[in-house]
């Protein structure tokens, strides 16, 4: 874990809270889950009918676990920047934007942090779990960004993707592409962004 830094302090009594709910909402949506899989093998036992019923109310549930633990995360990251003083990437931000959604013609996408200054824009993907394939979709980011907002086409681009775990190989990825790692470590935020390049 080489050039990672301390950067922005968590504000703990906010963070706490957000894990305490996120834990009792999971303990919820984990005892549900477990009684759709019980009452599933019993509709297998009596039909297709009600097979297919339990299989889709099953898909809701762990649907809505995915999404729960990804909102949590874009929470948590976006208050530690937000937090913090905005100095990233050897520049200073001076604005802070979430979930920023935009369409053009064939071309739409969404930004989960990005932040801006005169000269720089910042685009940060949040995955509660970062996953290989997620560096490609972070490198697109830029692409659509310029189409989408053509006002910052000529402005540096920066990139991170921020987790809550990172495997060494998605790691490596990021340092070998140029994109910041930004991910939880105790209860401090780390950046490593020795090996950032601009897009």
């Amino acid at each position: 874990m080489n050039n990672l830094t301390p950067y922005l302090q968590a504000t703990p009594e906010n963070s706490w809270a957000e894990f305490q709910e996120t834990r009792r909402y999971l303990a919820e949506l984990h005892a549900e889950n477990e009684k759709l899989i019980k009452e599933t093998a019993l509709a297998m036992k009596k039909g297709s009918e009600d097979f297919d019923r339990r299989m889709k109310e099953l898909q809701k549930t762990l649907g809505g676990m995915a999404n729960s633990h990804g909102s949590f995360a874009e929470e948590y990251f976006f208050n530690s920047f937000e937090d913090g003083e905005q100095n990233f990437f050897g520049e200073h931000f001076d604005e802070i934007r979430k979930n920023i959604h935009n369409k053009k013609k064939d071309i739409e996408d969404e930004y989960d942090i990005v932040l801006f200054n005169g000269v720089s824009v910042a685009i940060i993907e949040v995955k509660y779990n970062a996953r290989k394939n997620d560096v490609n979709k972070v490198l697109q980011k830029a692409e659509t960004f310029r189409i989408l907002y053509s006002d910052y086409k000529d402005f540096k681009i920066y990139l991170g993707l921020a987790s809550m775990a990172f495997s060494p190989a998605v790691e490596q990825e990021c340092i070998e592409k140029g994109i910041a790692i930004i991910k939880q470590m105790g209860d401090i935020v780390v950046i490593n962004d020795a090996h950032l390049k601009v897009f």
